[in-house]
Parts: structure tokens; sequence; C-alpha cells
């Protein structure tokens, strides 16, 4: 027979949660019997159903320059509802915060115009949800507050709130327990407020100039897109091994061969690598190709979109981040890696960056162990060139700085460069010592690409672990023909970070990969 709303589930008048100590498990204990008073009086303590009528923001908006005597001549009625976050009970009488999406707001509370429903709020706790409808009033305080002549209890919380935070300065406990941290912190939801802002804002400068938003596949039969380890899994049907992408960019591209110039995905990567405060092996990526386009005009669509960007999100082209106020206003630098390198190592020449054993000898200094020496001995030119620019440039590119004329050794997708075919058409931009956006000019000779492809299954063989495989189907497309384009890549969490002066990537998502806690 189906239960009805307020008949006590089995179970409910004695209840045990394994992972809470004696005192807390009290507590719990307590709060289950308030919820069978509740449901004594006739409320569910889970029913559904009821929608607020006003919103805590737009009521306190509403009257932020109305005066006590105003609202005595004049007192709406509203009705709100939302997680009680404070109470300050006087016996007969009490002052609430309920916390709604838009804010907060206070609520007085008192047994002469509740009469019995008093005592069902007096079952009340923080943390549960309830609603109230009353005029809104000043209190001696002046607060803006609404006088309850209607309450009811929606929802009962069992577990106690944190006390102002302090049972949670954990920052593993609140990346586990994120709705925690947002309960208790209104500064985290306003980070995930600024992000979802980020994407909406980049969705609408992309459609606004003609591209189209699609979707590609998550799970591929070769790892392709670009040099990193993958995840693998297995399709049962198929009796297949598949990988996780870590990134859409050869389907992006198939799709500009079929006619559709100018595209985009904003979607998850998933890369098998290490975790750090720049690193989680899921993340979101914004990618875009666009026709008849070269990587310098790309440099100007993501310096106006980035700068636009900054000052949606944060109301300013000038973001402080960490001990550092960067500056998103436009005029970024535009910097040659060999340039770069120069002047970061003393005593490097322009002769001294073609010469393969003066870089090797030079990178030998920064590795600390046989097995990087190994590495080392095994490099290129371009590699070696890719390696030094990593180890001495990249931490000091603070404010937005393009960084071109990639070696092709390191750009197995990019577009050779009409006068050094030893470099690519391709730029990467970095902010406070990190790389935000990968771009080029994209190969779209199928006799080239071939060889890349080639030269990523060498590297594997020479025993690098990021690598591509060899996607015949995408040379078969190129055979087809892809018009002239320019393709990026943009890490959104780590566009999310700089404009919430975010310190680790794990900040900026709301549950990040963490390892199971032991048992």
């Amino acid at each position: 027979m189906a239960e009805t709303d307020n008949k006590t589930p089995p179970g409910e008048k004695s209840g045990e949660a394994a992972d809470l100590g004696s005192k807390e498990q009290e507590i719990y204990q307590q709060r289950l019997d308030k919820a069978a008073k509740w449901r004594e009086a006739g409320f569910n303590p889970y029913g559904n159903g009821y929608a607020p009528k006003h919103r805590a923001a737009d009521i306190l908006a509403t009257h932020a320059n109305h005066s006590m005597e105003d609202l005595e001549k004049d007192a709406p009625v509203y009705d709100v509802a939302g997680r009680i976050v404070a109470m300050r009970s006087f016996g007969k009488a009490a002052f609430i915060k309920l916390r709604d999406r838009t804010g907060e707001i206070q609520a007085h509370v008192k047994k002469d115009a509740l009469g019995d429903l008093y005592e069902v709020f007096k079952q009340c706790d923080l943390g549960d949800f309830v609603a109230v409808e009353g005029p809104i009033f000043r209190s001696k305080t002046g607060e803006l507050s609404l006088s309850a002549t209607k309450f009811v209890p929606l929802t009962k919380s069992l577990r106690p709130m944190p006390e102002k935070w302090h049972g949670l300065t954990d920052v593993e406990i609140r990346y586990r327990q994120r709705y925690l941290d947002l309960v208790s912190n209104p500064d985290v939801k306003q980070v995930f407020l600024k992000r979802s802002k980020l994407v909406k804002f980049i969705r609408n400068f992309l459609d606004g100039r003609d591209f189209v938003e699609v979707e590609t596949p998550m799970m591929h039969p070769l790892v392709s897109g670009a040099a990193a380890r993958p995840f693998v899994t297995h399709h049962n049907t198929y009796d297949i091994d598949l990988f996780m992408r870590i990134a859409p960019e050869l389907y992006l591209k198939r799709l500009v061969v079929g006619g559709m110039e100018r595209v985009y995905e904003i979607n998850r990567n998933f890369r098998n690598e290490g975790v750090s405060t720049r690193h989680n092996p899921e993340f979101t990526m914004l990618e875009f190709y666009q026709a008849y386009a070269t990587y310098e005009d790309l440099m100007n669509l993501t310096e106006e979109m980035l700068s636009e960007a900054s000052r949606h999100v944060t109301g300013d082209s000038k973001v402080k981040y960490g001990e550092h106020t960067i500056d998103f206003g436009k005029g970024w630098k535009r910097i040659p890696m060999p340039e770069a390198i120069r002047e970061a190592v003393p005593g490097l020449s322009d002769k001294d960056m073609v010469d393969v054993d003066r870089l090797r000898h030079e990178l030998l200094k920064t590795v600390h162990s046989e097995v990087e020496r190994r590495a080392v001995d095994a490099m290129n030119h371009g590699e070696l060139v890719g390696a030094l620019f990593e180890a001495h440039v990249e931490h000091t590119l603070i404010h937005p700085t393009f960084i071109t004329q990639y070696p092709t050794a390191v750009s197995p997708l990019a577009r050779r460069n009409d006068q050094n075919p030893e470099i690519t058409d391709r730029f990467e931009l970095f902010v406070a010592g990190r790389e935000i956006a990968n771009a080029f000019s994209e190969l779209n000779d199928p006799l080239d690409q071939k060889g890349r492809f080639q030269a990523q299954l060498d590297a594997k063989q020479r025993g690098q672990q990021e690598t591509m495989d060899y996607d015949e189907d995408y040379i078969r497309a190129l055979e087809h023909g892809m018009p002239p384009t320019a393709g990026e890549g943009i890490g959104i969490d780590r566009v999310a970070m700089l404009f919430t002066d975010a310190a680790s990537i794990r900040d900026v998502i709301l549950f990040p990969l963490l390892k199971p806690l032991a048992k």
C-alpha cells in the first residue's frame, strides 16, 4: 500500500549514521525525533510542492530605502522559503535568517502570531528548510525583516551545519562535501556563479560571430587530438577498448572538411596525468575552428574575447590574482619562443639556438635524475627548444603573453611556416605563469600530416608516453580537402581561476577528482 505523506516511515523513530561520533549521533537522533513531531503536527518533513512567491534579494532591493515609518504605513506581505542559517530564540519569539538562491532575509517568528504553529517552529534547527509569509518591517536594529503570520516546515536537516565553517577547514573535506562548502561559505557560490557567467559569455561571443556549437564523441577508438596519456575504457557489446577523449580536435576538423566553417565545443576532456593545483584529470575545454583564418586572426579574436570576458565577469580589465594585478586590457605581448628563451637564459645566442649540443647541455642543468637525463639525451632539436621554454620561461609570463614560433617537432597538428618549415604557425597564450590557450593555423596537407603521425609513432617507440596514434580516417578526411583553417583550445577552468583569484583548479571545479578515503 502506498505510504501517506504524514505516516512515519520505518526507521525514522530511531536512526543511525555510522560515520558519526557519539555526540553527533545524539544530535542526529534528536533531529529524527523532531522530524517525527513535524509529522504528528501534520507536516511531512520531506514533502514537496511548496512554491514561494518571492525571493530574498528582490524584497531587500525593493525596500532598501524605505524607513521604519514608511513600512508601518504600507507593509506589503511576502512569501519566501529557504534554509535556516541563523537563529536567535527569546522564548516566545525568535529571529531566524533564511537563505534562498538570491541571498538572505531575516524573519521574526512569534507565538502570538503563529499560535500552535509556534510549537512546530520550536522543533526547527539550523539547516532546516522552511517557508515564511508575512509583512515587511524594520527591526529595532534597522534590518529589513518579515513578521511571520504563516510558517510552513519543509525539509528536516538531520545533520548539523558546520559552525561558521570551523569544522571544515580541511580543503579536501571541503572538496568532498561541496554541498556543505556552498552552504557555509557564500563566497564559494559566487566563484561558481562567475564561472557560469564566463561560459555563458563565451557562448554568446562565438554565437555572435556565426560559430555553431556542436557535440563530438567522448569515447575515441584512437588516442588523438593532443599529446597526452589517455584513460581507457571498454565497450562490452563491440568488445573493444576505447579511450576517453583527450581533445575533440580531429572530430571538429572533420566538420570543417564537411563544410561547417565555424564550429566550437565546450565540454570535458580527460587526461590520465598528474594532479596538481593546475591539473585535474577531468577538465573543461573550449575548442573552436574558423575556416579562412590564420593563427594571427585567432590571436586578435582571443585578445578581444578574454578582454571583454574580464570586464563582463569581474567588472574590470584589471584582475587581482594572488600577489599580482593582471591587466587583460588590449595590447598583449607577442614573443617568438626562441627570443623568449634567449632572454631567460644568459649567454644563449641566435647561433646557440640551432646548436643541438648546446641546447642539450643547457637543458641538462635543469634535470635531477638519470631517467630525466636519458630523456633529454633522446630529444631532437625541436623537443629541446620546447623543453627549455618550459623550464626557463613559462613560469615568468604573468601578464597575458602570446608565444609564437613553436618547433614543428612539438606541434604534430600545426601547419608549417612557409618561410621556415622547422617552426609552425602556432601560438600559446600564457597568463600567471601557465598556459591558457593553444592555437595554430591548421595543417591541411594530408601528406605532411601522415609524416607527423608517423613521427608520433616513432616518439612512442623511443619511450615517450604522451603521443598520438595514427588516425587513418582523419588522413582520409584531409584527402577530401580542408579549407585554410585556424583552430584553438582554451582551458575554461584556468580562465575561471584567473577571474576568481583561485589558487587551485579544484576551487573552480564543483566536484574535483579525489582519491577515495580509506575505510
